[in-house]
């Protein structure tokens, strides 16, 4: 009896030391990131992890990688593949986190695309949070994003007329020199 007590002892002392080893070998911190892993990288905890850059007197550019307040949805431990980065059209050097590539036509389009869409969750979620950040919904503004595409190449397809060049909008303008008024 009091061995079978022992070897169940030593059995649980065993998996949580297996446990307890497992975690802190596995842990991803984001203080501990090289420059090529750091950027879209998601940390044992769950905060996103970001590229800062610090330039010394020298000159020398110093790059860290911090944690950020941002935290991933149900994404933890996670380092980004390359083929992800390229596929969304974003660089292993980008700096902090911003919505501000939203704006951008071709990022949007390759961050819409099947080959990131459908297959980067990582990327996919910490864009569709920055979006939400601004009032806009991601899925929305890659259908529109979507629908824009087919459009233009529909107008182009379709198109009879010829735009007008530069020459047709540019007519001779006559100045005159006035003195300049004081505004006091």
């Amino acid at each position: 009896m009091a061995t079978t007590l022992c070897l169940k002892n030593l059995a649980i002392l065993a998996l949580a030391l297996a446990l307890c080893v497992q975690g802190s070998l596995g842990a991803i911190t984001c203080e501990n990131l090289e420059k090529e892993t750091c950027a879209f990288a998601v940390s044992s905890k769950g905060e996103r992890c970001v590229l800062e850059k610090r330039v010394r007197r020298s000159g020398e550019e110093v790059f860290t990688c911090r944690s950020s307040t941002i935290e991933a949805d149900r994404i933890k431990d996670w380092i980004e593949t390359d083929k992800c980065v390229e596929a969304c059209g974003l660089s292993r050097e980008s700096l902090g986190i911003s919505s501000d590539s939203l704006l951008e036509s071709c990022f949007t389009q390759k961050l819409c695309s099947p080959n990131c869409y459908e297959s980067c969750p990582n990327i996919v979620d910490l864009y569709f949070n920055l979006a939400a950040g601004e009032g806009v919904f991601l899925p929305k503004l890659c259908e529109a994003q979507e629908a824009s595409k087919r459009r233009g190449m529909s107008e182009i397809r379709g198109s009879d007329n010829v735009a007008p060049g530069p020459d047709y909008w540019l007519q001779p303008t006559k100045f005159t020199v006035a003195p300049a008024m004081s505004p006091y």
